[in-house]
């Protein structure tokens, strides 16, 4: 995949976490259509003035993903042509990679247990995940650890710390890619 291909999806997938972000925390998993500004202007073009005419593309956010099983939200969907990739921002715990010992066994069909494990574990972090693919195959990820970073003074609070990588969320990336198959 060429850079330039990785550098658009990666600014896509801050732009959702950005969008995302200036609603706060708590909130559902949201699925973004990653469309043609250029088409998204054609059809509708009283949005002349909210959208950058020159991005190749425009993240659209979509209805509500059913409660449940995510996995099997996203085996259920299925793109036009017209969309070219899509994001998912979801908020998740992340745990110290030593944490896991201290996590409990249980069988994976009890998978909530887990969750909730993780969710009341004292070193926990919150966090907000934005995975975006597109149908080239580019991917990228970035990820708002929640009051991570060092404050700037005495007496501040801790600060967002915000994270790129494309090998954050492997599986979830695949699942996305999965969605834009014919």
């Amino acid at each position: 995949m060429a850079p330039s291909e990785q550098q658009g999806v990666a600014g896509l997938a801050r732009e959702v976490e950005e969008f995302v972000a200036s609603g706060g925390w708590d909130q559902p998993p949201q699925l973004f259509a990653l469309v043609p500004t250029a088409a998204l202007l054609d059809e509708q073009p009283e949005l002349a003035g909210q959208l950058d005419p020159s991005a190749p593309l425009t993240p659209v956010a979509q209805e509500a993903l059913p409660d449940g099983d995510l996995g099997e939200a996203l085996a259920q969907i299925a793109w036009p042509d017209l969309v070219l990739g899509c994001a998912l921002a979801q908020e998740i715990i992340v745990l110290p990679p030593d944490a896991e010992a201290e996590l409990p066994v249980v069988p994976e069909t009890d998978a909530e247990r887990l969750r909730q494990a993780a969710a009341d574990h004292p070193r926990r972090t919150e966090a907000r995940l934005v995975a975006a693919v597109l149908r080239d195959g580019a991917g990228a990820c970035v990820m708002r650890l929640r009051g991570a970073g060092q404050p700037s003074g005495p007496g501040d609070v801790p600060v967002d710390e915000i994270i790129e990588n494309p090998e954050l969320a492997p599986n979830l990336l695949e699942a996305l890619k999965a969605t834009l198959l014919p």
